[in-house]
Formats: C-alpha cells, structure tokens, sequence
C-alpha cells in the first residue's frame, strides 16, 4: 500500500569522470530510476574549491585529501537529492563499497564494483547518515529547505503524483488535473 511511510532523503554526486562517459551516466540514471528513487533536486556544476573544502571538510588531514579535492574539481558532476524509503541505505548498497577493488570482487554488480576506477574515481557519492546528508545537500543546495519540503511536497512523490522531466533528470509534481506544480529552479 503507497503512502504510508514518510520518504528518507539523500544527496547522491555521480563524478566527474562519470558525467565524461554518456553511456556510464545513463546506466546509473537508469538504475535510480528503477530502484524508485525520486529525484527531488538535480544539478549539473563543477565544484568550486569552496563546494570541496565544505564538503570534504573530515577528509581535510587525510593523505588522499589533495587528490581528492582536484579530482573532485576536475570537471561537472552530476549532484541529486533522491527520495524514498530508507534512501540513504538503500543508496549506499546500490553503490557498493567505497573501495573499487573490494566492490569489484564482492560486490561485482554495484555501482562502484561495474564503473568505479579507483578509490578516488569510484563513480558515486552518498550521504552515510541523516545528518551528513543534510549537511552535504546544504552545501550543494543552499534554498532547499527539508522541513518545507517534508510539509508541502513529500506527500506528492510519496503518493506517486509526479512525473520524471528525463531531460533535466529530475522529478515534478503534478496535480489531478496533470499541472505542473513545481516549476521553480532544478
């Protein structure tokens, strides 16, 4: 039965290296779709070095941090809110472990196990808990505001009353009278 559980959202990147190779992008595309995520925010951009120090601030005395922080700002990554029941879980299983080689050999068909290069270039990013999540969409996405979005359109994309715009990847709520709603910036 649709509608009953409160939907859980995530900031999910898929990196630059990633965004080069249109068939790879679509491939992961395809696999959000079909694990009913809902796209709530999406954008293209190249992070500045500002977006990377926000967002990679844990990561700031780590021996991979530099490597990290170019690779990061190197080209556009694709940058999504998704939505759905337990979707921060949920996201993290799709892309597997956070080491490609680990992913290669025990979980083969993720995400990172199929497209990831290496520890760096492992093709996805999520959020690991409510709170990073947060956090992480605020740096990306600094007008979302999840309590109004959770009181005036969670009920919309719970109860299915939207429609995927496949050419800006991101979903829009419709009403019964099939009227976008929702036709601010993505």
């Amino acid at each position: 039965m649709k509608g009953l559980n409160k939907l859980e959202l995530t900031l999910a990147i898929i990196k630059p290296h990633v965004v080069k190779n249109p068939i790879v992008l679509k491939k992961i595309r395809e696999i959000i779709i079909n694990n009913n995520f809902k796209i709530i925010k999406s954008q293209r951009k190249i992070m500045t070095p500002n977006d990377a120090n926000a967002f990679y601030a844990d990561h700031k005395e780590k021996f991979f941090f530099n490597r990290l922080f170019t690779f990061m700002c190197s080209g556009p990554s694709d940058i999504h809110i998704l939505a759905r029941e337990n979707a921060i879980s949920k996201w993290r299983q799709i892309m597997g472990p956070t080491k490609v080689f680990y992913a290669q050999y025990s979980h083969p068909q993720s995400i990172r196990g199929k497209y990831g290069l290496t520890d760096t270039r492992n093709a996805t990013h999520g959020s690991d808990s409510q709170e990073s999540a947060e956090r992480e969409m605020n740096i990306f996405f600094h007008d979302f505001d999840t309590l109004k979005w959770i009181k005036e359109e969670e009920n919309y994309f719970r109860n299915e009353k939207i429609k995927l715009d496949t050419e800006l990847f991101v979903h829009k709520i419709y009403d019964n009278n099939n009227h976008n709603n929702n036709d601010d910036d993505v």
